[in-house]
């Protein structure tokens, strides 16, 4: 299992107006944090933080290969993605999410970004993703064919519905 440790950051401590944070996102990474959309892969993530007086703005951008069912023959294919995202972070009495705004505790003053990252590299995923022309499971097609509306086995001349 993947040591989720290192997503953590410690907002209060940060010395620099702007700090660089790299992530190399693997297997591991993606089967430890359990997330349903996406089954592995690798993917590069960079993140930016710019200390303000009052707030911290994070830019984050992710670059890489997922592995996801194709939405056809359901087999494992590699899907490119790239994101940008920005999150502006500030302290409160407790920790909460309104869209790109969070609140950190201001006695804890950390920020777990793992699941932050895992949510912008599953949005960045295309609503439709299928496998090239002809890349897909012989055999799934087969019996998607073969079951497919076109294929009526009442014989009676009916135009297919889709």
């Amino acid at each position: 299992m993947s040591d989720l440790e290192s997503f953590k950051i410690d907002l209060k401590n940060l010395k620099e107006e702007n700090t660089r944070f790299d992530f190399n996102l693997d297997d591991t990474y993606f089967e430890t944090i359990g997330g349903s959309e996406v089954n592995g892969g690798k993917v590069s993530v960079t993140l930016n933080v710019h200390k303000g007086s009052s707030f911290f703005e994070l830019d984050f951008h992710a670059e890489g290969i997922v592995n996801i069912p194709c939405d056809i023959c359901l087999d494992m294919m590699e899907q490119p993605i790239c994101a940008d995202n920005r999150l502006t972070v500030k302290f409160g009495e407790e920790y909460s999410e309104d869209g790109d705004y969070i609140t950190v505790e201001k006695n804890d003053g950390t920020l777990d970004v793992s699941w932050l990252i895992y949510e912008f590299v599953a949005l960045s995923i295309p609503i439709k993703h299928v496998h090239e022309s002809g890349k897909c499971n012989n055999e799934m097609m087969r019996i998607l064919e073969k079951h497919s509306a076109a294929h009526s086995s009442n014989g009676n001349g009916e135009t297919a519905i889709d």
